[in-house]
């Protein structure tokens, strides 16, 4: 895998680029202190705008490792930021398998603005990064999220059972969907 680090990346309606501390704002808005998308992430949705500010801030200097790839998802037409897409963890991205995780508002779900990231990142991870695989997981009573990533070309891998307990306290599965670098280049 070649670390090229986040390059800005666009689709038809949208700008996926490097986010930056004053983007902290409408993240808090639009996603970060949601009940509802706090719901279906492994993290607390944000008490208060400062915890976004700092998280924000420390994201932005990890753009100096070039094994850093994460955008903010910026809609075209509006300049709205309505959500994160990113390689979630580094473990596995020196075999170049690289796990993706996004996050977005509620009010921006089923518009296809999802999907349309997601296949911007996996285009550039296959044909700037040279990685060989690209996955990602979502809990069983994320639904939606496994549409996402089929959508976006992504083969449905298996389950992994009782994995993960929910912001109600409830065991979920956890579901995982993949694509190769031979399925993509087909």
């Amino acid at each position: 895998m070649k670390y090229i680090g986040t390059k800005e990346l666009e689709t038809e309606r949208l700008i996926l680029r490097k986010l930056t501390k004053e983007d902290a704002e409408q993240a808090y808005l639009n996603w970060c202190s949601s009940d509802e998308v706090s719901k279906y992430v492994m993290w607390e949705k944000h008490s208060n705008m400062d915890v976004t500010k700092k998280l924000y801030e420390l994201w932005e200097k990890e753009y100096d490792n070039l094994d850093t790839y994460r955008w903010i998802v910026q809609i075209k037409d509006t300049n709205e930021l309505i959500g994160t897409i990113d390689v979630a963890s580094k473990k596995f991205i020196k075999y170049g398998a690289c796990e993706i995780g996004y996050c977005y508002g509620e009010k921006y779900w089923g518009m296809g603005y999802a999907t349309e990231a997601l296949k911007a990142v996996i285009k550039f991870l296959f044909e700037e990064c040279d990685t060989n695989v690209v996955f990602a997981e979502h809990m069983s009573n994320n639904i939606a999220s496994g549409k996402v990533m089929q959508k976006a070309g992504m083969k449905y891998e298996g389950v992994l059972r009782n994995r993960i307990i929910d912001k109600d306290n409830n065991l979920n599965d956890l579901i995982s969907y993949s694509i190769t670098k031979e399925e993509y280049f087909k």
